[in-house]
């Protein structure tokens, strides 16, 4: 298939900027994908379209402040995007600036803290950094103080005060990623403990998303696309609880194309296992799916891969069709927009 095969005309009004009034408060557009039924919803109406038994597979990454700014010793001005934590003091990093800066270079993000250049890798660079008055002080903590919330290209404002908990979900605890696994963020505590109630279980995984995420497909054939890599874990008790699943005749229903990837990455060889790493699964139509039954997930861009997921999960015809009713109806689009849930195409 070609890149082109995944267009959709959005206007611009349908991206979302500001998250809803309560997470809850999303709609919910319900696509069969064994039938291509459509029907529309609210998220709130979740618990009642899922049986007891059902697994929500949940990606439990937390989204780190990580977006800095700051100066070269020469004065010009440095944008940092973290992409991913080494350890305590080192990470990799996009640099924006009018130069790329080289190794031994030292960026001056605040009068104590400065990130020495190490190196590049590809088109990342290897930053170190440190606070002059405490050098001890964790990286974590360096950025939760000067590091802004990295929302999306396509919100087109600066991050607020507000985005430090919408922009992330009530179930995030492993720091690490620098964008949102979407889908979660329309889950609040009160839901979660509904569905326990009802006999809905949840397996948590960990796929922490790199601002690779936004990166367009570049070739028009799709298959020649490279995806960008991204540390997953999943871990010997989701592969328990999803083997109980099946034996007890539930479903698997990955919350977000995050934790499709991380089941799908652990199931390369037809059977699930632990899997600790990195991925660069490339899911689109024509995937054969060995784990996930049902999907949750938000609107995507045109021609994006997480588009090209959706459409093999679901089939291509029935999941542009559902986009393009999306599309009428004025669903809200993208990282801050409303939800859909998927079932498998057979």
């Amino acid at each position: 298939m070609r890149r082109q095969d995944f267009h959709f005309d959005l206007p611009e009004e349908l991206i979302a900027q500001v998250p809803a009034a309560q997470r809850r408060d999303s709609r919910l557009l319900c696509l069969e994908g064994a039938t291509g039924e459509i029907a529309d919803r609210q998220f709130v109406q979740l618990p009642d379209l899922l049986q007891a038994g059902d697994l929500l597979v949940m990606n439990d990454t937390r989204v780190i402040p990580a977006r800095l700014f700051g100066r070269k010793a020469t004065g010009g001005q440095v944008e940092v995007l973290v992409e991913r934590l080494l350890d305590d003091t080192d990470l990799l990093a996009h640099v924006r600036a009018s130069k790329s800066p080289k190794a031994g270079t030292t960026l001056h993000l605040s009068e104590t803290v400065s990130a020495t250049v190490l190196g590049r890798e590809g088109d990342l660079f290897h930053l170190r950094l440190a606070d002059r008055d405490d050098p001890q002080r964790p990286l974590l903590t360096i950025l939760d103080e000067l590091g802004h919330m990295p929302l999306p290209p396509y919100i087109r404002r600066a991050d607020e005060r507000v985005d430090r908990e919408r922009y992330q979900t009530v179930f995030a605890r492993r720091p690490g990623a620098v964008a949102a696994p979407t889908a979660g963020l329309h889950f609040d505590e009160a839901m979660l403990v509904q569905l326990a109630a009802q006999g809905i279980e949840t397996a948590w995984v960990t796929l922490h998303v790199g601002a690779g995420t936004f990166q367009p497909v570049r070739v028009e054939e799709i298959h020649e696309h490279h995806m960008h890599a991204e540390w997953v874990e999943v871990n010997e008790t989701v592969c328990q609880q999803v083997a109980q699943t099946r034996q007890r005749g539930g479903r698997v229903i990955a919350v977000g194309t995050t934790s499709v990837r991380c089941l799908e990455s652990a199931a390369r060889d037809g059977q699930l296992r632990p899997f600790t790493g990195d991925t660069d699964i490339f899911i689109y139509p024509g995937y054969e799916f060995q784990i996930v039954d049902g999907l949750i997930t938000n609107f995507h861009l045109p021609e994006s891969t997480l588009l090209m997921l959706v459409c093999a999960f679901a089939g291509y015809d029935n999941v542009m069709r559902a986009y393009r009713h999306a599309v009428e109806q004025r669903y809200r689009f993208f990282s801050y927009g409303d939800a859909m849930l998927l079932t498998r195409a057979r």
